[in-house]
């Protein structure tokens, strides 16, 4: 009897410690946002996968988002790996020298599908990106890009003369390389100032994609949008998580937020641009504004005064160990044949 009741208060000791030893796993975690809540990215991509991150791990793993950001943009990276947030995002681009092999998926003409585009990006980071270990020191979650860039100013581009000497908010990054070869003169600002500087005559155009043009709000200060087929750039973003946070997950729950970012944030994202770009033109119609596509001369043009900055990038992976041109070649038939 006695040994009955030892038993007893073993199983009962036991049952309790695993109930609060799974209190004692949940996690709140802060998410670092440098946009407005409506933005998609926010709205659409982070919002929508926090909560699947927090049904996977059947709400143990909750992430909040700040309700002010950290700091600047460019200084996201750091901001999560010294643990002042446990996650966020940023550009590539806003980190200047830190990055080179994102620059790859930013090229001109490289689609007009963001969800096809954003998940060739993971599984080429996956494939050929990966081993150079340039998010080292934080657990990167998944990589993204916009939709394709297009020229936004305040009177019509038809050709590459009509851009020389015109002064263009660019992102940095391949979007800054691409502006120098048109002969434009680079504003290098973070996206949430553009209205600012367009609305002031600071600058006369930006390179953005469709969707900005509505979300930035400056339908107005840019009347005229020239679309590029295949995008004149990307800009790629990262999604990344403060390591020692994530390595307090139980196995369990690392994977199960693995699961729920990769491929699986890539494709969120993506579907996310591509309605965001398509309700971004049709805002732009409605206001009035002028939207042509560029002609085959212009892009003849376009494709001719960029064609050096891909070889260039070649160059700068191989120092990273990684073979670019086969990286390319298997980025670009990931995007050509996704469905």
């Amino acid at each position: 009897m006695k040994r009955c009741k030892i038993a007893f208060i073993m199983v009962s000791i036991f049952f309790l410690m695993s109930i609060f030893s799974s209190v004692a796993i949940a996690k709140d975690l802060s998410l670092s946002s440098w946009l407005p809540p409506k933005h998609p990215i926010v709205a659409n991509m982070i919002i929508p996968w926090a909560a699947n991150v927090n049904k996977a791990t059947d709400g143990r793993v909750n992430i909040k988002i700040l309700a002010k950001g950290l700091g600047h943009p460019k200084a996201y990276f750091d901001i999560v790996k010294n643990g002042l947030a446990d996650t966020g995002y940023t550009c590539n681009n806003y980190s200047p020298g830190r990055f080179t092999l994102s620059d790859g998926v930013e090229l001109p003409f490289q689609g007009d599908s963001a969800e096809a585009m954003c998940v060739s990006y993971w599984r080429t980071y996956e494939k050929y990106f990966a081993k150079a270990d340039e998010y080292k020191g934080v657990k990167l979650l998944s990589v993204f890009v916009h939709g394709p860039g297009q020229i936004n100013a305040n009177k019509s581009i038809q050709s590459v003369a009509d851009l020389k000497g015109l002064k263009f908010r660019v992102s940095g990054g391949i979007a800054a390389k691409v502006a120098k070869n048109l002969g434009i003169v680079g504003i290098q600002k973070p996206a949430s100032q553009v209205y600012e500087i367009l609305s002031r005559g600071v600058a006369d155009g930006v390179l953005l994609p469709k969707e900005s043009i509505k979300s930035f709000n400056i339908i107005k200060v840019v009347p005229y949008t020239t679309l590029v087929p295949g995008g004149l750039y990307n800009v790629s973003f990262y999604l990344v998580m403060n390591q020692k946070t994530f390595d307090s997950f139980s196995p369990a729950d690392q994977k199960a937020v693995e699961k729920e970012s990769g491929e699986a944030f890539a494709k969120l994202a993506g579907k996310a641009w591509d309605e965001a770009d398509r309700v971004g033109l049709e805002a732009m119609k409605a206001a009035g504004n002028t939207v042509q596509t560029a002609s085959p001369a212009f892009m003849a043009e376009l494709a001719n005064a960029t064609k050096d900055i891909e070889a260039n990038w070649v160059k700068r992976a191989k120092a990273k160990g990684v073979n670019g041109t086969n990286a390319l070649e298997y980025y670009r038939k990931q995007v050509a044949k996704y469905k």
